[in-house]
């Protein structure tokens, strides 16, 4: 769905600013869900403008308003009205990952590669 600005009036951000958006939506998340802020693809590729922790999580416990932190990317002024779509949000299941200490990782071809290494030969 998208999220939409709620402001009194117009915001400006400045390239490579970072500004808290309000959206005037509060919800609750359903317990094994989560909310998911996401960029909208137009805004970033005319106006340099994305969600900057992309994809930001929204836990089901959370009961305030909803805010998007956006950032400039680009090299000029950009402008945000009341009403403009800013972001999505996406709401779906969570799984809850049970973690297990252990001595010994099992072996992997890739093994310890870091950033770059997959499908590397």
């Amino acid at each position: 769905m998208d999220l939409r600005a709620f402001l009194r009036r117009r915001v400006t951000i400045y390239p490579m600013e970072r500004v808290l958006i309000p959206t005037g939506l509060f919800m609750e998340i359903p317990q094994g869900y989560e909310g998911q802020i996401r960029p909208r693809s137009g805004m970033a590729l005319r106006k340099g403008l994305t969600v900057l922790n992309s994809p930001g999580t929204i836990d089901s416990d959370y009961r305030g308003e909803i805010k998007v932190l956006l950032i400039n990317l680009s090299n000029e002024p950009q402008y945000i009205d009341d009403g403009d779509r800013i972001a999505q949000l996406v709401v779906a299941p969570m799984t809850q990952a049970v973690l297990t200490a252990v001595e010994v990782l099992s072996e992997t071809q890739r093994g310890s590669g870091g950033y770059g290494h997959t499908g590397a030969h």
